[in-house]
């Protein structure tokens, strides 16, 4: 999924828990903008985590695409380290001691230490990448249409898939994902909504609607859609 975001930004909200939701109506949230971090207009955001007052963040577009490491508070990209120019960066997601990252279209993803963002390996699969996250257990992989992948996180084996849907069927290009709280957060490509997902049923529990967090100028400026969402558990943000 092609987008980018020009600033990080912190919010809270009243999101529901992990339970078994399957056949309820999903809850509609609204959002509060509680600040706004610097971050670079240029990068084009796919995966996004939140990690000791740092972004991990991976970017896209070819010949342009990168892991870097960048300071919230300043939005200063304090280590970068470039993709090889045929491949355009997705999802990521950090594991235990290794960042792992998609590619769109070339059905790779990379391995990382996280310390020092050196290479360790690469791994296939089978379908475009476009999100990634992780439950402690598995690794969530979205590829643009309605289906969770679950991976493996030793082997980066398949291991399963869910199909995510709401009262009105299929929810189609899912993009990048967060683990929060036992929900699947995604943002949904080319809207300005985040589903909540149960990881049980592929139910979606909830979304929030965050229309108007993109103004004009940034439309205008070369925005693309929302995208990106990290979450730091000790605050809850």
């Amino acid at each position: 999924g092609s987008s980018a975001v020009d600033s990080a930004t912190s919010a809270r909200s009243a999101a529901p828990t992990g339970i078994d939701a399957a056949g309820a109506a999903a809850v509609s949230h609204t959002y509060r903008v509680l600040r706004s971090y610097p971050h670079d207009r240029s990068a084009w955001t796919q995966g996004l985590v939140y990690k000791d007052g740092h972004l991990l963040e991976s970017t896209g577009l070819y010949d342009q695409s990168s892991l870097r490491r960048t300071r919230l508070e300043t939005g200063e990209v304090t280590e970068l380290r470039a993709l090889p120019a045929e491949y355009f960066g997705e999802g990521l997601t950090l594991f235990g001691s290794r960042i792992i990252q998609l590619t769109w279209r070339s059905r790779v993803g990379l391995v990382y230490d996280a310390s020092s963002l050196e290479p360790l390996g690469t791994f296939p699969y089978s379908t475009e990448g476009w999100g990634l996250t992780h439950d402690g257990e598995r690794l969530i992989m979205s590829d643009g249409s309605a289906r969770l992948h679950f991976l493996d996180p030793k082997t980066f084996g398949p291991i399963g898939h869910l199909d995510v849907k709401d009262d009105k069927g299929p929810v189609i290009q899912l993009n990048e994902l967060e683990y929060i709280r036992g929900l699947v957060y995604a943002n949904v490509w080319q809207t300005d909504l985040i589903v909540m997902i149960s990881p049980k049923t592929g139910q979606v529990v909830g979304s929030a609607d965050l229309a108007g967090l993109l103004t004009g100028a940034d439309l205008a400026g070369g925005v693309d859609v929302l995208n990106g969402i990290a979450y730091d558990p000790e605050t809850d943000r």
